[in-house]
């Protein structure tokens, strides 16, 4: 299947709401249902892309591109999925971790469109973190992990992901921040390591609190990928939408625009 590869880096928080919940976090970010790892959902974005679309190149090119209610459009949007998370570390400011399931599921998911990524197959035991600097001990969140050394292994992974960022500044320290520790590992931190902010209301006259409110968000310097898939007998209709996001990469995504939340910056490799 012919398609793109929308590469997604976090410029601010970002909070694709899934409603309320049950918990102690009021307003909890989108996650998906088998993993728990936060995601983006593809209806959201494409309705981001077809505004951007609709703002820029007029409402015509916009129904074109991804349908209107009595037909469907030439592109396709998958869900945004987790790569790269931020995480907190003594060892230095923040490390980038992912771990051997998220890199399988994006080799696989980037052959759908034809696009070859190699990354080697790789083992990771509970109390261990491959990275690619010399160290003996890693610490991430609550968790220290034993240091496995294997810059080749590193230096090749990063050269996969450095397509999806943009900025040349950040794809500079990549390599000396990527950590994978082991799905298990992974799994905790992407569920209780995500920043939650606590939002309030307060009374016009009394300055009294009306409503206390907890909200999870995705933190800054994320990493997500989408796959955008060009339907049969639809060719072409990636040039409007290519050369709009080339001359603007910025995306809007999930709530709290208004206090500076969700902007993506995105990178489109073929």
């Amino acid at each position: 299947m012919k398609g793109l590869l929308l590469g997604m880096l976090a410029e601010t928080s970002i909070h694709p709401g899934m409603g309320q919940a049950q918990s102690v976090i009021d307003l909890p970010v989108a996650r998906e249902a088998t993993t728990g790892y936060p995601m983006i959902p593809g209806s959201s974005l494409k309705g981001v892309l077809r505004d951007k679309v609709r703002d820029e190149k007029g409402k015509k090119v916009a129904e074109e591109l991804f349908g209107k209610s009595e037909s469907i459009g030439g592109i396709g949007v998958t869900d945004a999925r987790l790569l790269l998370l931020p995480v907190r570390s003594l060892s230095r400011h923040y490390q980038w971790v992912t771990c051997p399931y998220l890199l399988e599921r994006f080799v696989r998911d980037s052959s759908l469109i034809d696009h070859s990524i190699s990354i080697d197959d790789i083992s990771v035991e509970s109390g261990e973190a491959i990275v690619g600097q010399p160290i003996n001990t890693i610490f991430l969140e609550e968790f220290s992990f034993r240091g496995n050394h294997q810059p080749e292994f590193i230096n090749q992974l990063a050269e996969c992901i450095l397509p999806l960022i943009h900025h040349n500044s950040v794809r500079k320290r990549l390599s000396r921040q990527l950590v994978v520790i082991s799905d298990e590992k992974f799994e905790h931190m992407a569920r209780y390591s995500l920043p939650v902010q606590a939002r309030n209301v307060l009374d016009d006259v009394t300055k009294i609190s009306k409503n206390l409110w907890y909200e999870e968000t995705i933190p800054p310097d994320t990493v997500m990928y989408s796959l955008l898939l060009e339907r049969p007998g639809k060719e072409g209709d990636f040039v409007h939408l290519k050369t709009l996001l080339e001359a603007k990469p910025y995306l809007q995504v999930g709530g709290n625009e208004t206090i500076g939340q969700g902007w993506f910056i995105t990178t489109m490799v073929e």
